[in-house]
């Protein structure tokens, strides 16, 4: 009796314990109800297929934007999430009782450091690789999960970990669309994993990352750096295994089948032809977004994730192809908006007498919080620059400008929006140093302009602004134009026609009016 009922007094508390630590995130009624479907009436703890099936992922077509893509991908994605149970739930032989269910959640979902969410991350990868039966070379010291984490990483291992979480957050973001299986949209993400391999290894390994393979490379990783590169540049990334999992348990409530599994409408693809024919493609819209903790990463997903139409293009302010060349046709599309505003510049530098495939093509941004104003003065807060392609970084601000000083910025465009100067980071105390394209060197580079963006990120209220300020400058312009008649002299008591009177008869004898 005393050990029953110590074990049982044992039991309890741990209860309590664990559902005190849920309940501050304001997750324990959703946890409760969705146990409550997922355990068996008779023994009260989950089955572990059942588990494994509310994380499941299926997916009828994959549409990769990528160059190549790996082949094992597939197979990678049907063991996610018998990995995601093992990692967190480590359900015993019969299953998965109240107090492991909402343990798992706070392994997975809990607040926790950077380095930890950076490592559980991982730890779902390893495992899924291993279920795959693919090679890796990580090694983990013990379960828990700030354990240390030895060995390295292939360009092709950080593809298949970018990709996976770009599929939790696909299916975070579509889900409500549809309740049929759909279609898995890749974006072209070598940028980011090139941003990656040029931090991760060391300086002068001849890497050309202009023409390259990068799901060829062999460069090895180092994990410790990878980790490093993770917390400075994709400070989001963790967030995408978190969202999933919380999301995936959340649905299974409302869900009328045990995997709701992720869906998009073919209508909501049919925006992947024209989201490449922008600056800011899927995979550089979510490269950005993973540097920011802001409602900016959220608009910014809208472009990554659309959940109507071709609703991609909706925050496009400006784009130099459409709406013309010049400081003047710029001003009249991104006049009056008030909101964070993302700027990219497509340019080409490179010898103009050499053949074309001997330039090199280059993409480079600025973030700003509160738009665009006209004058000739430093002004803003606190923004980012980004060298987008083709390896991105991201150069936060330590100060209040664009960059540079007065005639030696940071990044200058001319007025006719034809060249583009970019100049080393010894000239500028505003953002961090870092070269914006590889190679970039010392000296100024003048490069040729492709193309120019401007997207508007800050939502319906950023837009109705811009919209009562335009209405406003037209209704100025229009009253400008108009000629009130009646505010006018007569013709007879005009100056004009006393001059008029005067050219045509000067030696008129006229009475002085008193």
């Amino acid at each position: 009796m005393g050990a029953s009922s110590s074990t049982g007094q044992k039991v309890s508390t741990e209860q309590r314990e664990v559902e005190t630590l849920v309940a501050s995130t304001g997750a324990l009624p959703m946890l409760q109800q969705t146990f409550s479907r997922l355990a068996d009436p008779q023994s009260n703890v989950v089955p572990l297929k059942s588990l494994q099936q509310c994380f499941c992922l299926a997916y009828e077509n994959l549409i990769s934007e990528a160059p190549k893509m790996p082949d094992t991908f597939l197979v990678f994605l049907d063991n996610l999430s018998s990995s995601i149970v093992d990692v967190f739930f480590m359900p015993q032989k019969g299953g998965v009782s109240w107090v492991e269910f909402v343990r798992g959640y706070i392994k997975c979902c809990g607040r926790m450091s950077a380095s930890m969410s950076l490592n559980a991350l991982l730890k779902v990868y390893a495992a899924t690789v291993t279920k795959a039966g693919l090679p890796l070379k990580l090694e983990f010291e013990s379960d828990e999960v700030d354990c240390k984490i030895n060995g390295s990483l292939l360009a092709s291992d950080v593809y298949m970990l970018l990709w996976m979480c770009w599929t939790m957050s696909w299916d975070v973001r579509t889900s409500r669309s549809s309740k049929a299986k759909a279609n898995l949209c890749l974006p072209d993400i070598s940028h980011l994993v090139l941003s990656a391999v040029t931090s991760c290894t060391e300086v002068g390994s001849g890497l050309n990352v202009w023409y390259c393979d990068v799901l060829g490379l062999e460069v090895q990783l180092p994990v410790g750096k990878f980790l490093t590169w993770a917390i400075k540049t994709a400070q989001c990334l963790p967030d995408c295994l978190t969202q999933f999992v919380h999301a995936r348990l959340q649905n299974f409530c409302a869900a009328e089948n045990g995997c709701a599994s992720s869906s998009s409408s073919v209508g909501e693809l049919s925006s992947t032809k024209t989201c490449n024919s922008f600056l800011l493609t899927r995979g550089r819209a979510w490269a950005i977004s993973l540097t920011l903790r802001s409602t900016i990463s959220e608009e910014i997903s809208q472009v990554c994730f659309p959940s109507t139409g071709d609703g991609t293009h909706d925050n496009l302010l400006y784009q130099s192809s459409l709406h013309g060349r010049g400081l003047n046709r710029f001003w009249s599309n991104i006049e009056g908006y008030k909101g964070p505003l993302l700027m990219l510049i497509s340019a080409s530098s490179g010898d103009a007498n050499e053949s074309s495939t001997n330039l090199r093509k280059w993409i480079v941004g600025a973030l700003m919080q509160n738009g665009f104003q006209n004058g000739d003065l430093f002004y803003g807060s606190s923004g980012c620059l980004y060298a987008i392609s083709p390896v991105f970084h991201v150069l936060s601000s330590t100060g209040i400008a664009f960059g540079g000083t007065m005639g030696n910025e940071r990044i200058f465009v001319d007025e006719d929006f034809s060249r583009v100067t970019i100049r080393h980071h010894a000239v500028d105390k505003t953002y961090q140093p870092g070269s914006l394209f590889p190679d970039q060197g010392f000296l100024p580079v003048e490069a040729l302009i492709s193309e120019v963006e401007v997207w508007g990120f800050g939502g319906k209220g950023a837009k109705d602004v811009q919209h009562s300020y335009k209405k406003r400058e037209e209704l100025f312009t229009e009253q400008r134009r108009r000629v009130d008649l009646k505010t006018f002299a007569s013709w007879e008591d005009s100056p004009e026609k006393m001059m008029m009177d005067m050219i045509s008869d000067p030696n008129a004898v006229r009475r002085e009016d008193r």
